[in-house]
């Protein structure tokens, strides 16, 4: 029997994540974590900054993502930890605290084949780039500005090794989220964090991850997706703006509403109080046992704050 999504309880300590993440829900985690199902492993088709992975505890987790980079980084910490800090240490010195050293890591970075280079870039670039933006061109090339850091930021080592220990229990696949959630069966839970959908722009949503993006077509399949897997007794979370579009597309699941504090521009002191949803498909044999109201009801909770750019 799944634990169905309730409020959440008492605020969940977790490890801190070794990356910046435009999006991430380090700040909102007891918000998630605490409505997700009872199961043996969760899935993760997006896994970004990978706070909800940290925050868990399930005893298997196959975390995916889109992004080649990334999953070459987290499998850099797990397999190649000492080659990979020696690495990266190399530039967390002053001599990289430049917009000219920086742009030449970043052309580096665009040309390189080696995984291991590429993850000490990588994870210098989201350092001692703009505000934890993750961003490619149409062909493909992060073109993330410099951040212009005040000092030279600090490697975070302990974040790392939190990371590599908790890993061990994880499998790292750098895919398209249909082929992660194909993975799935009974006894999983699988959380999606996609790009959100605009709020002010039907349909339209956040381009910048990736060169192809990932637009309303792509939610569309998600929410499909999500369907197929709870026909099929898998639950399926999926977290995404408030807005019309994203209650069209979830229409039949059960829905949970939460604000949260974001910063609209730039600059981290402007902050809009914006409207979180999550939307729970359950398994077929609860959805059997108990009807799933088809109004927006939501859950009013306490007022997070996240710090997060949108540009």
């Amino acid at each position: 029997m799944h634990k169905h999504p309730e409020s959440p309880k008492a605020p969940i300590p977790v490890p801190k994540p070794p990356l910046k993440w435009t999006g991430g829900k380090a700040r909102i985690i007891n918000e998630i974590v605490g409505r997700l199902p009872v199961g043996r492993r969760l899935i993760e088709p997006f896994v970004g900054g990978a706070s909800v992975f940290l925050a868990s505890s399930y005893d298997r987790y196959l975390l995916g993502d889109a992004n080649q980079h990334l999953i070459d980084l987290y499998r850099s910490v797990v397999h190649r930890f000492d080659d990979l800090l020696a690495l990266t240490s190399s530039y967390f010195i002053e001599d990289y605290r430049s917009k000219e050293r920086y742009l030449e890591v970043r052309s580096a970075f665009n040309r390189s084949q080696d995984p291991l280079e590429r993850s000490a870039q990588f994870l210098y670039l989201n350092r001692f780039g703009f505000n934890g933006l993750c961003r490619y061109n149409q062909s493909g090339e992060y073109n993330v500005p410099y951040g212009k850091p005040a000092r030279v930021p600090r490697l975070p080592v302990e974040r790392l090794v939190a990371f590599r220990e908790k890993a061990a229990r994880a499998t790292f696949v750098a895919a398209d989220f249909i082929t992660v959630m194909r993975q799935a069966v009974p006894g999983d839970v699988v959380y999606c964090d996609p790009p959100y959908l605009d709020r002010d722009s039907a349909g339209r949503s956040f381009t910048g991850y990736g060169a192809s993006g990932f637009g309303f077509d792509r939610h569309r399949e998600l929410a499909s997706m999500a369907r197929t897997l709870a026909a099929q007794g898998v639950p399926v979370l999926i977290s995404n703006h408030d807005c019309e579009a994203a209650r069209s597309l979830y229409e039949g699941a059960q829905l949970f509403q939460f604000e949260a504090r974001r910063s609209i521009s730039a600059d981290a002191t402007r902050r809009a109080t914006a409207t979180e949803l999550v939307a729970f498909f359950s398994p077929r044999h609860e959805q059997d046992e108990r009807p799933i109201p088809s109004s927006f009801t939501g859950l009013q909770s306490n007022l997070f704050e996240e710090s997060v750019v949108v540009g």
